[in-house]
């Protein structure tokens, strides 16, 4: 008797449960973390697996950095996304030409006023991947056999961050160098995630064409390819070319002192130093036409 007693509560309790259970709304999800590429189209899945009330109230919203704003609300779409989505039913958000900006956490809501619990809310979190555009390369062009030379590559636009790869001659560069016959003996440290190429020593076979690649998800781009030549250090041409200016330098002074103890350089005084004019005694002489000699022109006090 007790046994059956137990029995009849167990299936009374169940079957409580499965009434509340189906008079509760409850969503789900084919997908909680999609991902498109930029400018073409994805969807949010928002299924509703169970539901009592005919007409639930359905809304989307968009939460980046944590500041919520509504998506679909009141049964249009809103936002900047007003124009490049819509949706498809009974819940679900499809995004047409993603934009970078799309890239946010998104909630499905659902009221059910008919239902026990009357509520229920899932969050997706949406990626639109951006292509790299064409990144920007700095390539030394002429370094001496055994000095050190420095690669740069940089690119800003590409979501998630891209990474960098090397190439010379069309050929790839591994990042250890260790791992390819063709580069074992190189002296260089490459960083994928800066785009970073640093030789410690430039080789004569390091000369040659280079360029970089920006590669993510969603794709890749190349810089042009930009020559870097590698040439021999003459080091007794340049003792010889120093030798030769001190030589002349020297030849230099040496005349300059010459001309000085021989007097060329001595400036020369005039001996007839010029006068200043004696100062006027406040008579002016005119010539006339019709006198041959001075006359007064004003006369002067004593």
């Amino acid at each position: 008797m007790a046994t059956a007693s137990l029995l009849r509560r167990v299936l009374v309790l169940l079957t409580l449960f499965c009434v509340n259970d189906v008079r509760s709304v409850k969503l789900k999800s084919d997908e909680h973390t999609p991902w498109t590429n930029e400018f073409e189209t994805v969807e949010l899945s928002c299924v509703i697996e169970s539901i009592s009330s005919p007409s639930p109230r359905i809304e989307w919203k968009k939460i980046k950095e944590g500041n919520p704003s509504y998506v679909y609300f009141q049964g249009r779409i809103s936002g900047d996304l007003e124009n490049r989505a819509r949706l498809r039913e009974p819940a679900s958000l499809v995004i047409e030409n993603a934009s970078r900006t799309d890239t946010a956490q998104y909630r499905c809501e659902v009221t059910a006023p008919d239902d026990q619990r009357s509520f229920a809310e899932l969050l997706i979190d949406l990626v639109v991947r951006v292509k790299p555009v064409m990144p920007k390369c700095a390539v030394p062009t002429a370094v001496p056999v055994g000095k050190p030379a420095e690669f740069l590559c940089s690119e800003e636009e590409g979501f998630p961050r891209p990474k960098f790869q090397w190439f010379r001659n069309s050929e790839e560069i591994p990042i250890d160098p260790k791992t390819s016959p063709r580069f074992m003996n190189a002296s260089y440290t490459m960083d994928p995630e800066t785009g970073v190429l640093s030789f410690g020593a430039v080789r004569k076979e390091d000369g040659g064409e280079y360029f970089c690649r920006a590669k993510n998800e969603a794709g890749y781009s190349e810089c042009r390819a930009q020559k870097m030549e590698v040439y021999d250090l003459n080091v007794a041409g340049i003792v010889l070319g120093v030798v030769v200016v001190i030589t002349v330098l020297a030849l230099v002074t040496a005349g300059i002192c010459c001309a000085y103890r021989r007097g060329y350089l001595h400036s020369q005084q005039k001996d007839d130093k010029f006068k200043a004019p004696a100062k006027s005694d406040g008579v002016d002489y005119v010539r006339t036409e019709e006198e041959g000699d001075f006359r007064h022109k004003s006369s002067f006090i004593i």
